[in-house]
């Protein structure tokens, strides 16, 4: 008797979790809860650490856990996202290795000028090395991104 397989087609959940989003790749010498600290403080943010959407993938025979913290802007639609691109020597992303954080913007219409603006001001904080716009097309393994 022959087995049916069946195959979840999860590029229309992909398409519609990345719609309207903008992305930024962050490099930094600073661990993940001074970076968060950095920016509450100094950007005058509140990310906060939400284990509920932690992304948990199971490579080589183990568990890796990373982590994703969280700002919703008062008054508006749009969600930050900050994941935590490294854990335990694996990669979330393993396509961007250079990278230390990915920070996802999302649920409103994000304008270039903005976009700039939170560029500039994380320039300027100390062990921000490089931030980079990343492209939807650039990313090869979207699901990672997905909570």
């Amino acid at each position: 008797m022959a087995v049916l397989k069946l195959e979840l087609d999860t590029q229309e959940i992909i398409d519609n979790f990345f719609d309207d989003t903008k992305l930024l790749g962050i490099v930094t010498t600073v661990k993940d809860y001074r970076f968060c600290w950095n920016l509450n403080n100094l950007l005058g943010l509140s990310f906060r650490i939400n284990h509920d959407i932690e992304i948990n993938l199971k490579r080589k025979k183990r568990y890796y856990f990373f982590s994703v913290y969280e700002y919703h802007e008062p008054n508006s639609a749009l969600c930050h996202y900050l994941y935590n691109n490294l854990y335990d020597g694996e990669y979330l992303l393993p396509e961007f290795k250079n990278l230390d954080f990915l920070w996802l913007m999302k649920n409103d219409t994000v304008t270039e000028e903005y976009l700039d603006q939170i560029k500039a001001m994380l320039r300027n904080i100390p062990g921000v090395q490089l931030v980079t716009e990343l492209t939807n097309e650039k990313i090869k393994n979207k699901e990672y991104l997905i909570f």
